[in-house]
């Protein structure tokens, strides 16, 4: 997901988000413990999405504390 995307979903749509995620990548942490993964590049990339969405919520919660 780019950031582009996530800049255009409201707070609300990307905590909603970030929740799903967070819970994909513990569902795909432990299967990874237990089996080989079909794409275990699709960890990076949930972390990634993850890292991008919590980022734009920190910038936009700064941008209100400075108003």
């Amino acid at each position: 997901m780019k950031a582009a995307e996530i800049r255009d979903m409201t707070d609300e749509e990307i905590r909603g988000r970030i929740s799903e995620i967070a819970e994909e990548l513990f569902r795909l942490r432990f299967r990874s413990a237990t089996q080989q993964l079909e794409n275990p590049a699709l960890l990076v990339s949930l972390r990634r999405d993850l890292a991008r969405m919590k980022t734009i919520l920190r910038e936009r919660e700064l941008a209100q504390a400075t108003r």
